[in-house]
Order: structure tokens, then C-alpha cells, then sequence
């Protein structure tokens, strides 16, 4: 399907995206450290997270990483050591009380990332040409901005315009630029002051600058900034614990409407009287937000909650935390999970997670594949009489390449064990010395795993995708090739902030791949909603390790970049660090890209970035079988 209009097609270089992050991990000394990008550059202390500006997007490479680098090196090795929270925080609540609180903030951060830029050049000098390339283009951003405002009249930011060109200026007799009368005349004033900003060594000097300066400012300007160029994260500089609190501190200190106090003790002889208790009373009368809860203010006080404790019995009430068993609603929509397998095989989301920190809150179930019905089983025939020319030349291929291995001489080698027959070694002018102990396996020592994204833009290529996927089972199957087919897809209607479901249904497994009547279940892969790649193949991973097979394959059919809830910013980098953990515990992954179109030059850096050169890209899907026949070739040789 040709898309002659897409919005928000920002793709993530992986690569850069995780040298970056890296980076920021290390200078900041943190590994729980995170990356994100972000209209603006900030750090939050609460979250641990850097973010860096997507002012750097669509440059060239050089400036992009320069760029990203500054910040990095601005939020962890200046903000992260160098900034005072306190001060940062006693600087909010002032500018809070002035006309101009968004001109106030980001005039700080302006001067504040002055200051840093010049400690990190100090303590790394290596950062200088980051920082170079960072005022160069923030510069012209600046200067074409500044045209912009004061044609819109819009002058509080066209005084921060200037300020930053000023600030920044190549040279000394650089005249400040005109605004309008009365802040011109101010002018000399503000450059003044902002030059200072190179002189601070402290928070506290440039919070000082900021406030002489706002206190001009305040009285000119009729109003505060209308556009954003730096971010002062308020949130990020509040409290992030409570104080310690005792028992003391819980206790209600407001005053009782009164005290009134029993004359007599209590002596547990009294008389019990079976009446309710009502909860309403004059002091609930107003509904609160508290739930279940009043508030006594009237009474006389007792010894009955004095300091002793009152030994409990069978009649109190316990108040717990209760963990049941599912059970199915009308809301399931699969219910042919089997209730073994979602005890087994359902994870618990939430925190730290092996899967990635992207897929915390993804809970898999496996799905079990039904009978193939009659329909299926007639299609299914017509599928195999289609590919049956290129599986039976891959057949007679790999069976005659076994053949002559089996057959090939084992002595008299170049390489190999060493015979006893070395007088050669001097009579011959070309010795072969060598030999090999025993006949090679006539099986090809190799497992294969197929991945299938079931996501619902499979629609139009799904009954092609079928057709190749046939050609695989019944080659590997004619070959005695253990094999498995699964799709993957999450379900977006019950997926939430905490719970995304994940179903993988493995329509031929390990067990039943080299049956000969296997093959029809392939027909029950159905295009569905969503696809979150990394946790689908960090779960094959897994179970394609299980195999004592020392040729491991992993082939991933897809069509397009992952996709699903809070998945979209980081789900290229999750899926690109899937590949390579896979690739690290030996298992070769390959992605089949699928398209019934041109392939457009984002879809290939984004296959590019996930997988690298190991990639297929079909941009024809009706050539989908001709394409693959090479590919399951090279494969199974190398398995031999």
C-alpha cells in the first residue's frame, strides 16, 4: 500500500541512540541513568533521566552528535555536580512572585548553562568542539528568531533573543541589536550584567545576576515570553522524599470541639448494650475524598485506648491484601488459552524486568493452535503444490552436498590429524599428513525458528507471508530440520499503563515440525493489532536456547517498525538490543522486511538500525518464495 502522506514518521538511529546513552550512564557514574528525548534538555533528578533536545533532529551527522553530546555532557557532568537545588528551588518561588516567570526561568538556565559549559571544558577539554558546535547553532537559531518576534512585536522574546546573541557574540564590538525605545535604553544595562554571567563559579552568583536583571526587566516589559527555548524543570527540583516521620506525627493535632473526661475507670464489669453505629454524623456531613473514613471530634475521653493493648480474638476483623484465581469474562476474547499454560507461562509485570525495562508491563501468553479444519487442509495442498519446484531442488541440493561429504576422502588431508606416515614430509614436494577420524553426521546439525508479526498492517501480505513460510516447513521438514512457527502480536483493547498482554502462538512447535502431516496450522496465522518486536524475540531467545542444536537460526517476518502501548520512542532501540543479546548467545537473526510497495529510504534505515546488514527487504511480496529459496539455501549449507 503506497502512503502518499505520513505524520510523526520520526525514526530513532538505534546505534547513536545507545552510544548516547552509554555516554550519559558513564559520565554520570549511574547506571540506572536513562535517555530520552525531549522538546528541551533537562535532567530529572527523581526519574534519573537525561533528555536531550530534538532541536538537533535533521542535521547533518557531525552537528547532530556534537549537539546531543553537549547536552549529555551539560546535564551529568555540569548540572549533576556543579548545580545547587536549594537555590535553584529559592529561585522558583521568587520568580513565581514577578510578571515574567518564563523569562525569569530560562534567563537561568541561559546563565547557568554558561557556567557549566565552562567547568566541563575545564574538566574535560575533549568537549570543546561540542560545546563550539553547540553555540554556532543555537547562534543562528537566535539571530533568525529575534527577526521573527520583532516582526510579531512580540518583545519579551526578542529582549532573550538578543540577550543570547549578545551573550554569545564573536566579537567584542558587536552592537546589541534594537528592539524598541525603552528597551534600548535599558540595553547597556542587561549587556552589562549578562557578561558577568562568565565571572560566576557558583548557582548562587548567577541566581543573583538573574534577579538584578528580572527587577529591570519587570518594570518595562507589559508581558512574559510566549515561546520556550529552555526548560527549568520545576518538578525535578522539589522534594523527592518526605522527612522522617514518627508515630507522633500521624496522631491528629487540631483540637477536639471538647474535652470532656469520664470520672470513672473502666473495669471491662459494664454493661453492653447491642446497638448500630452509625458512621454519619454532623462532622462527615460534607463528603470528603476519603473513602471509608470519618472523623470523631465530639466525645469524652477513656482509659479504654490508653498505652495498654487490648489482646485480640476470633470475632476481629482481619484487613488484608487477597490474591485470587482469574477467572474467564465476556470481555476474554481468546479462549483457547488453557489455564496450565497462562499459569505457567504469564509474568508478572511491573518493576525490573529481563525482557527490558520497555517491557516491564508485558505479560506473554501462549496460545495453542486448534485442529486444522477440512478448508484448511485443501488450501493448504494448493500452497504446497505452488512451492513444491523450489522445495524439491533444495532438497536434491542438500542431499547430494551431504552425499559427497560423507563420501570424500578422510586421509592424506593438509589438515586434520597427524598420520604416522611422515617420510613424505621430505620426499614430497606437496605432503599431505593428515587425516580425520570420522565420517560427518548425514544430518544437518542446525534448528530454525520463524517469528511471524501478526500486527494488523499485516493485512494485505499475510496470505503471502503463509505461502513463504511454507516453503520453509516443508524444505526443513524434507531435510530433517527441527523447526517452529510463531506469531506475536499484543492485545490493544486490554492493554494499560501496567498490564500490556502479549499473545505468541506457536502454530507449529519443535514436536510436531517434522511430522508428515504437519503443515495446515500455518493457515491459523491471522493478522491482529500491535507488535512489540524486542520482548517477542527476547521470548523466542529463550526457547531456540533450549535446543541443543549448535546452528541456531531466528527469522523474523515483519513488516514495518514495532509498535504498541508506550512503545513507540524506544521500541527501534529495545528490539536492536534484543537482536544483539540473541546475537551474543550465538543465535544468527535475520529479518525478512515485507512490503507491497516501493520501500522508502526511512523503512530501510529503520530495518538498517534494528538489524543491520542482516536483513532481507521484499519489496514485491508476490516474489516473496523466490526470494527466500536463496536465502534457506545459504542458510542450510552453512548448517552442514
Amino acid at each position: 500500500m503506497e502512503r502518499f502522506i505520513q505524520f510523526n514518521d520520526e525514526t530513532i538511529d538505534s546505534f547513536l541512540f545507545m552510544e548516547m546513552a552509554d555516554l550519559a550512564k558513564t559520565l554520570a557514574r549511574n547506571g540506572e541513568m536513562e535517555l530520552k528525548y525531549g522538546p528541551y534538555s533537562y535532567i530529572d533528578y527523581k526519574e534519573q533521566t537525561v533528555y536531550v533536545s530534538h532541536f538537533w533532529d535533521h542535521r547533518n551527522r557531525t552537528d547532530e552528535v556534537n549537539g546531543l553530546k553537549s547536552d549529555i555532557y551539560l546535564r551529568t557532568v555540569g548540572n549533576l555536580s556543579e548545580t545547587n537545588k536549594e537555590e535553584v528551588k529559592d529561585y522558583i518561588k521568587k520568580v513565581k512572585k514577578t510578571s515574567i516567570p518564563r523569562f525569569s526561568k530560562q534567563l537561568f538556565m541561559m546563565g547557568e548553562d554558561l557556567r557549566l559549559e565552562e567547568i566541563c571544558k575545564v574538566k574535560r577539554p575533549g568537549t570543546k568542539q561540542a560545546f563550539a558546535t553547540r553555540r554556532e547553532l543555537y547562534r543562528q537559531y537566535f539571530k533568525a528568531q529575534l527577526k521573527v518576534n520583532l516582526t510579531k512585536s512580540v518583545f519579551t522574546d526578542s529582549l532573550f533573543n538578543a540577550l543570547f546573541i549578545m551573550l554569545n557574540a564573536q566579537s567584542p564590538l558587536e552592537e546589541p541589536p534594537s528592539i524598541n525605545e525603552e528597551l534600548d535604553l535599558a540595553m547597556p544595562f542587561l549587556q552589562t550584567q549578562i557578561t558577568r554571567f562568565y565571572d560566576t563559579i557558583s548557582t548562587a552568583e548567577v541566581v543573583k545576576i538573574c534577579l538584578e536583571i528580572i527587577d529591570v526587566v519587570d518594570e518595562i516589559v507589559n508581558k512574559d515570553m510566549l515561546n520556550e527555548y529552555f526548560h527549568l524543570p520545576e518538578d525535578a527540583y522539589e522534594q523527592t522524599e518526605l522527612a522522617g516521620e514518627t508515630f507522633e506525627d500521624l496522631k491528629r493535632k487540631d483540637p477536639l470541639a471538647n474535652q470532656d473526661v469520664l470520672e470513672e475507670e473502666s473495669t471491662g464489669d459494664e454493661e453492653v448494650m447491642e446497638e448500630e453505629f452509625r458512621t454519619w454524623h454532623r462532622e462527615t456531613e460534607d463528603k470528603g475524598e476519603s473513602f471509608l473514613q470519618f472523623d470523631l471530634d465530639q466525645g469524652s475521653q477513656s482509659d479504654l485506648m490508653g498505652e495498654g493493648v487490648r489482646e485480640g480474638d476470633d470475632g476481629d476483623q482481619a484487613l488484608a491484601m487477597v490474591q485470587g484465581s482469574a477467572q474467564e469474562t465476556d470481555k476474554e476474547h481468546y479462549e483457547n488459552v488453557k489455564a496450565a499454560e497462562k499459569e505457567h507461562e504469564e509474568l508478572k509485570g511491573g518493576g525490573e524486568s529481563k525482557y527490558g525495562k520497555d517491557n516491564r508491563y508485558a505479560v506473554p501468553y501462549f496460545l495453542s493452535p486448534s485442529n486444522p479444519s477440512s478448508e484448511d487442509q485443501q488450501l493448504y495442498y494448493t500452497y504446497k503444490a505452488e512451492i513444491a519446484p523450489f522445495q524439491k531442488k533444495l532438497q536434491k541440493m542438500i542431499e547430494k552436498t551431504l552425499e559427497h561429504k560423507r563420501i570424500q576422502p578422510r586421509s592424506d588431508l593438509h589438515f586434520g590429524r597427524l598420520n604416522n606416515k611422515l617420510l613424505r614430509f621430505i620426499t614430497d614436494d606437496n605432503p599431505r599428513l593428515f587425516y580425520k577420524k570420522q565420517n560427518p553426521s548425514s544430518e544437518i546439525d542446525a534448528v530454525f525458528s520463524l517469528l511471524v508479526d501478526c500486527s494488523g498492517s499485516m493485512f494485505d501480505k499475510m496470505d503471502q507471508t503463509k505461502l513463504g513460510i511454507t516453503l520453509f516447513h516443508e524444505s526443513l521438514k524434507s531435510v530433517r530440520v527441527p523447526h517452529e512457527v510463531v506469531g506475536f502480536w499484543e492485545d490493544t483493547n486490554q492493554a494499560s499503563k501496567t498490564s500490556q498482554p502479549n499473545y505468541l502462538k506457536p502454530v507449529l512447535d519443535f514436536s510436531v515440525s517434522l511430522k508428515p502431516t504437519s503443515g495446515a496450522e500455518i493457515l491459523q496465522l491471522e493478522p491482529e493489532e500491535d507488535n512489540r518486536d524486542g520482548f517477542a524475540i527476547r521470548l523466542m531467545t529463550q526457547r531456540i536456547l533450549r535446543r541443543n542444536e549448535k546452528q541456531k537460526f531466528l527469522l523474523v517476518f515483519s513488516d514495518g517498525e514495532p509498535a504498541a502501548m508506550d512503545y513507540d520512542q524506544n521500541g527501534i532501540v529495545d528490539t536492536h538490543e534484543a537482536v544483539l543479546d540473541a546475537r551474543k548467545q550465538g543465535i544468527e537473526v535475520i529479518n525478512v522486511f515485507l512490503s507491497n510497495g516501493q520501500i522508502d529510504e526511512g523503512q530501510r534505515n529503520t530495518i538498517q538500525n534494528i538489524y543491520g546488514n542482516y536483513s532481507i527487504l521484499v519489496s514485491d511480496i508476490e516474489e516473496l518464495p523466490e526470494v527466500l529459496f536463496p536465502l534457506l539455501r545459504k542458510l542450510l549449507y552453512k548448517s552442514i
